[in-house]
């Protein structure tokens, strides 16, 4: 009987469709200004479904319109030199990032200094600060949530892509 539970388990774990045995941790890494910038995330997919709408699995979450811009655990920025993000200064340090889509047409990607914290747990009373993001259209539709930091020298561009959606914001070393 243990044995057969077993077999269940991992069966169900392998299954297609299975959010945990397909999401992974990935990383965007760039240097600007000398110093390396990265963002953790986790990529959820699309999976067919029309993620920006109300009736969304993005709407369902707790703390909407504020999104954990990923899956599973918060998605997080590390800095090893002070930034600018879309104006705000951003000390060098880890935050999470989470993007208000109160406007789905225009994201504010908020910096938050709480980390280490599940996705779904949003302290507002924790946000350094919130900047508008540049829409656009990707050129095809984006099936798995991703992040890019490009640049070179002192500044450069932080973007987030999935489904019909692009934002991006500027960044820049102090």
């Amino acid at each position: 009987m243990k044995t057969l539970f077993s077999i269940a388990a991992a069966a169900l774990i392998l299954l297609p469709g299975n959010v945990a045995a397909q999401a992974k941790r990935e990383n965007a890494t760039a240097t600007i200004g000398g110093k390396t910038v990265s963002i953790s995330y986790t990529g959820p997919s699309v999976r067919g479904r029309k993620v920006f709408t109300p009736a969304g699995p993005i709407a369902k979450d707790p703390n909407y319109p504020v999104w954990r811009a990923g899956a599973d655990t918060s998605t997080t920025l590390h800095t090893e030199t002070d930034l600018t993000i879309g104006g705000l200064a951003v000390p060098k340090g880890d935050y999470s990032m989470y993007v208000n889509l109160k406007d789905v047409e225009n994201w504010e990607l908020i910096i938050n200094k709480q980390t280490g914290q599940w996705g779904l747990t949003y302290d507002q009373t924790q946000d350094l600060g919130r900047v508008k993001m540049k829409m656009a259209k990707p050129a095809a539709p984006v099936e798995v949530l991703k992040y890019t930091i490009t640049g070179s020298g002192k500044s450069g561009k932080i973007t987030l892509e999935w489904e019909n959606y692009s934002g991006s914001v500027d960044i820049a070393a102090k």
